[in-house]
């Protein structure tokens, strides 16, 4: 089910950039807030189609990328019997902290010899 939401992702995004470069630029940026109104006769039918479809396009992708979250929090690869023993078992060495293995020596330090006689 993730896999089909990220492809339907990876579509609307195509989908988006289309959409974004198709539209004609209308000198924006700061300047057109200081500007009076240029373009006042235009097409407004096909800039209204292109805007309609950049913001539905946006909010699909919003929406789709949350429920790919949501439905993929339970495929991290740690099954919930796994992760509960691990929480559990470090509760144990918290309560009892005798019980804790001896860390393992450093890689390239001496280790002590071995007792000469051979155990025989």
């Amino acid at each position: 089910m993730v896999t089909i939401i990220s492809i339907l992702i990876f579509i609307a995004c195509c989908l988006l950039v289309l959409a974004v470069l198709i539209q004609n630029p209308k000198g924006g940026g700061l300047a057109s807030g200081f500007q009076s109104g240029a373009q006042v006769m235009g097409v407004r039918r096909t800039a209204d189609f292109l805007e309609k479809a950049t913001w539905t396009l946006a909010v699909a992708i919003l929406v789709m990328s949350v429920a790919s979250t949501t439905l993929s929090k339970g495929e991290v690869g740690v099954t919930e019997t796994e992760s509960s023993s691990t929480i559990e078992k470090s509760k144990e060495n918290q309560a009892n902290p005798g019980t804790t293995p001896a860390p393992a020596p450093a890689i390239g330090t001496p280790q002590p010899a071995p007792p000469a006689g051979g155990g025989q």
